[in-house]
């Protein structure tokens, strides 16, 4: 399918994309993202019925009190409902997790749910991640899980909450890492009997590790315990946070990135761990596997690309029909400035992978800016459209528009 361009008729700029799909009703698409059409920030709502190939555009209601929203991540569950998280704030001010859900495809949203309030300058939430239990085996099979990072000014932590009822309320926070590292973004991911698995990087004071907490009892509570240390997937060198290419002034964060093969391929309860790594001496990225969350395999790099390149924000989704693997990223790998995405795929659990170019034009991240730009936001997105196609949103500045746009593409 071509590459779509979906916010190109809206004013602004839309970035930090999430994408997710109906699994009964695959042509049914849901994305947000950030969109400053109407001035502020407020979280753009994009809706699709024909498999990617048209979108209708609106923006999600903002809360009272709250002057700005972003960080939006969307996911869906049976049968027709989709939950979104957001960091809604007031300058630096008051972050705080809310929720929306919308229970027929996309078509109303209720109004927001507070997830967990931050206050003035002490408490501050941010980068929240949602997932879904859509997994056959579970038990839990319908419960919603944020992950959020209370920010401190030398400090961090990950927390995470559960829903028993589609996001209608939230159940008491879980801290599941020292309050005393640097994180930024955590990751979640469900397994095949309701495993839910919670990592994240902590880039600091220490040598910088990926590391894995597991839930058994859909997270009331999580192993191994927190007064040990959590499951070590594997050490980590975060890429710097401007990436050393003339005229890139942008950052790039070393986030987590997690997902578990629910199929009943011979790959079957696999999990996957991806996330950007300088280990090389430039930006790539990593993949390690695990059968059951505690065991994990040495990282290797999956994209082919050349030495010397930048690779970096990917995000992966394995097919819950067939076990395919996709990890989409951006590389600056056709010229050594601008930017397009690929896709690394495997068909066979994570043992090989081929990449492919998922953009038809490069881009320049500067846009339509006359000076480098310091943010093109933090991540892209990939899901599963059933059974076994991709289903990708990410931000570009390709012209006609010049500004930063939503693309979608397979």
């Amino acid at each position: 399918m071509p590459v779509v361009n979906i916010t190109g008729a809206l004013g602004g700029n839309q970035f930090e994309p999430s994408i997710a799909v109906n699994e009964l009703l695959p042509n049914i698409m849901c994305v947000v993202a950030v969109d400053t059409s109407s001035g502020p920030t407020r979280i753009g709502f994009y809706r699709s019925d024909d498999g990617g190939q048209t979108w209708t555009t609106s923006l999600l209601p903002q809360p009272t009190g709250y002057s700005g929203a972003e960080a939006p991540t969307i996911d869906y569950t049976f049968p027709s409902t989709f939950i979104v998280t957001v960091h809604v704030f007031n300058g630096e001010n008051d972050g705080t997790i809310i929720s929306y859900r919308s229970l027929d495809d996309g078509l109303t949203w209720n109004p927001p749910v507070f997830v967990n309030q931050g206050y003035g300058l002490i408490v501050h939430n941010d980068e929240p991640y949602v997932a879904c239990d859509r997994t056959p085996g579970s038990p839990y099979r319908g419960n919603a899980y944020v992950g959020y990072t209370p920010l401190a000014t030398a400090a961090s932590s990950i927390f995470l909450q559960a829903s028993l009822d589609q996001s209608a309320t939230w159940q008491t926070p879980r801290r599941i890492s020292s309050p005393r590292g640097f994180h930024d973004r955590a990751a979640i991911a469900v397994g095949f009997t309701g495993e839910v698995y919670a990592g994240y990087i902590i880039t600091g004071p220490g040598s910088p590790y990926a590391l894995l907490r597991t839930s058994y009892d859909g997270g009331v509570t999580f192993q191994p315990p927190l007064s040990n240390q959590a499951t070590l997937i594997a050490s980590v060198v975060p890429a710097p946070q401007v990436l050393p290419v003339p005229n890139y002034a942008f950052r790039v964060q070393t986030n987590l990135n997690l997902d578990v093969d629910i199929s009943n391929s011979v790959y079957s309860g696999t999990v996957y761990a991806a996330w950007n790594d300088a280990r090389n001496g430039y930006t790539d990225v990593f993949m390690c596997e695990s059968p059951d969350g505690l065991l994990w395999s040495e990282p290797v790099s999956i994209t082919g690309a050349p030495a010397g390149t930048q690779n970096f924000f990917p995000s992966i989704t394995v097919s819950p029909f067939t076990g395919t693997v996709r990890v989409i990223y951006y590389s600056n790998q056709i010229n050594g400035f601008l930017l397009d995405v690929f896709v690394a795929e495997s068909f066979d659990g994570g043992a090989t992978f081929t990449s492919r170019r998922l953009t038809t034009t490069s881009f320049d991240p500067n846009g339509n800016s006359p000076t480098p730009t310091v943010l093109i936001g933090d991540y892209i997105t990939a899901y599963t459209q059933g059974p076994d196609n991709l289903a990708a949103v990410w931000m570009a500045t390709t012209p006609p528009t010049g500004k930063l746009d939503v693309y979608f593409g397979s």
